[in-house]
Formats: C-alpha cells, sequence, structure tokens
C-alpha cells in the first residue's frame, strides 16, 4: 500500500472520537455507541498515541478538547458526513439520478429540438449535471471516438459513422433566409434557380460534409451554380452575415420562428437541401446510467417534435 494511504489508526477510532468530543463525557459517549467505557477510553487513547498528541484533558469533573483535539474534530466532522452519504450517492449514480454527461451539439439542435429535450431531462433527473459544449459536426464526430463526448447533437454523415449508434430528431427542407430589402423577399415563396445571382453565406465544407454536399447538389439540381460569398461558423455568424445584407443562408423552417426584422425566411420550391438532425454516442453496450437517462428523454422523441 502506498505509505500515504497507510495510517496508525482506523476508522472506528475517529467515529468514537467524534462522539467524545459531541458530548464531553466518556460515559454518555460509549453509551451512545454502544461499547463499554474502558474500551472507548482505550481506543481514544490509541488514537492519540497514533498521531502523537493528546486530544482531551480529564479531569474528575469534565472533559475538554485540547487545541489539537478542537482541530481534529473540525476536521474529522466533514470526513465522517461525506463517508456516510457515498452508499446513497452511488444508488443514486447506479440508477441514473446523478453523474456528469458532455454533450456536444450545433446550432440547429439548439434551435429546434434540444430546448424541449433539456427541459424535460431536469425536471426528470435534477441530480445529473449536463455540460454542453457547442461544436461542428466533424469536431463531435472525433470527440466521441476519444470518448471525449458521451453524446452529441449532429448532423450525420452520408456513410454511418463505425461504432456509432444514433437516432434521427429532425429532417427538414431547408427554405432560405434573405436580407429583408432583397429583391425577391416580396414573393411568398422561392425556387433555387431564382436566386441564381444571390451570394450565399455557407459553412467550411470540412465541419459538416454531408450538409455542405447536399447543398451542392440541390444547386446543381436546380440548374445552377453557387455563389459563395463567405464560409464562416457558428451557424449565428451566418445569420448575422445575412443581417448584414451580405448574402442569403440556408434555414430549416423549425429554425425560423423567432427572427430579427432585418431578415426574411422563405420556403423554396422544388430542389433544396434538407436538414438532418441525429442524436449519437458511443454503441459500447453497457450504457454509463446518466447518459441512459439523458438518452431515455432525448430518444424518445418523434422527428421534427417541437
Amino acid at each position: 500500500m502506498p505509505r500515504e494511504y497507510q495510517f496508525d489508526y482506523e476508522l472506528r477510532h475517529l467515529v468514537y472520537f467524534r462522539e467524545v468530543a459531541r458530548q464531553l463525557h466518556f460515559r454518555k459517549a460509549a453509551e451512545t455507541l454502544a461499547i463499554a467505557q474502558p474500551a472507548l477510553s482505550r481506543q481514544i487513547a490509541q488514537l492519540e498515541a497514533a498521531l502523537g498528541t493528546p486530544l482531551f484533558v480529564r479531569s474528575r469533573r469534565k472533559v475538554e478538547l485540547t487545541p489539537a483535539g478542537r482541530a481534529l474534530a473540525e476536521r474529522v466532522e466533514p470526513v465522517l458526513r461525506a463517508l456516510s452519504k457515498i452508499p446513497a450517492e452511488l444508488h443514486s449514480l447506479a440508477e441514473g439520478g446523478s453523474g456528469h454527461i458532455k454533450a456536444g451539439f450545433t446550432g440547429l439542435a439548439m434551435a429546434t429540438v434540444l430546448p424541449a429535450i433539456l427541459r424535460e431531462f431536469h425536471r426528470k433527473f435534477p441530480g445529473i449535471r449536463l455540460e454542453l459544449n457547442e461544436s461542428p459536426t466533424s469536431a463531435q464526430l472525433a470527440a466521441l471516438q476519444a470518448d471525449d463526448l458521451a453524446c452529441g447533437f449532429f448532423h450525420p454523415e452520408a456513410t454511418p459513422t463505425p461504432g456509432l449508434k444514433t437516432q434521427v430528431l429532425l429532417r427538414e427542407k431547408n427554405g432560405v433566409l434573405l436580407p429583408a430589402d432583397h429583391a425577391l423577399a416580396s414573393l411568398p415563396s422561392l425556387h433555387l434557380r431564382d436566386l441564381a445571382a444571390t451570394p450565399f453565406v455557407l459553412f467550411p465544407r470540412a465541419y459538416n460534409p454531408g450538409f455542405y454536399d447536399r447543398i451542392l447538389a440541390a444547386f446543381a439540381k436546380a440548374g445552377i451554380a453557387p455563389h459563395i460569398a463567405e464560409e464562416v461558423w457558428p451557424r449565428a455568424n451566418g445569420v448575422g452575415f445575412v443581417r448584414a445584407g451580405i448574402g442569403a443562408t440556408f434555414m430549416c423552417p423549425s429554425e425560423a420562428q423567432q427572427l430579427p426584422p432585418e431578415v426574411i425566411f422563405r420556403e423554396l420550391e422544388g430542389p433544396g437541401p434538407e436538414s438532418r438532425l441525429v442524436i449519437g454516442w458511443k454503441n459500447t453496450g453497457d450504457l454509463d446510467p446518466a447518459l441512459a437517462a439523458f438518452l431515455s428523454v432525448a430518444v424518445d422523441r418523434p422527428a421534427n417534435a417541437d
């Protein structure tokens, strides 16, 4: 055993000391502990010998703590209190009532399904701490493989990632987000070919290749080439560029519920890219109880649920 874990006293010595320090009376402490008073006195003497200092001043009339005894009493109380909580805490952890989860998310997740999931999860499992980190799909996939994330809300690749299990949470055809003063903003709906001369604000392909390629495929199907003015991340920055009048961007209807006055959303007729959002986690068989609790909330939802 490492030297730092070698002690000349045992846990029972600290329990006995704490009771005598609380009552300052050996007989009463012995009765509370259900041991004989001489045995209790021997245990305290063993603890004092192990620590190399007296802990009590004894007289015929009273028992008092020495300065060392008072210092030990201050330190031992939180230790014993923490130890007493371990069984309940371990039971809660095993049952999924406590724990810590790290989850990744994209802007689409936070703008659509994630807030409702968080609300329900915190209502059902208030003892589990959830740590959220916004990151693109590519970063989430790498973090999941490295066990740096327990789960993630991301956009699936065309080819499933080995070792990950996913559940679809959202599938929606995108419309376009335009500056409110765009020449086509007055139309109730648009075709992608109507936007042949409009610059677009996208994101680096490496962050979400699947969605990026669906965008290019939609342009190709519409018979036009995209004019990409900027590639930015996160998604909120793209919306900011549209507000500044720099270009248009794609957005699914679920995201377009509350928009600033400088922009306007229009649905697309004909070809248009589809947003797909999944929750994914490592398929390792037995799940951590806290993660299982989170998935019980997140996965048990129909796609496109509010």
